[in-house]
């Protein structure tokens, strides 16, 4: 497996809401919080979002990795 020492890895914590019915994904870090029907969905979005809320906080949106902990 490849490693960039330099890259930034950010977990997610990935969790079923039953009363809500939908997957969720949260991490502080990024800031991150979201909600779907579907957990490959929802990984999909993570992904999508993410370089978007990292650059508009101010992160380097170029060199990280994503790894989801259900």
């Amino acid at each position: 497996m490849w490693y960039n020492k330099n890259m930034k890895e950010y977990l997610i914590d990935v969790f079923w809401d039953d009363e809500a019915k939908a997957w969720g994904a949260v991490n502080d870090e990024i800031p991150l919080a979201l909600e779907s029907d579907s957990l490959d969905l929802l990984i999909e979005r993570v992904g999508i979002t993410t370089p978007e809320i990292l650059a508009l906080n101010g992160k380097d949106a170029s060199q990280y990795s994503l790894r989801f902990h259900v």
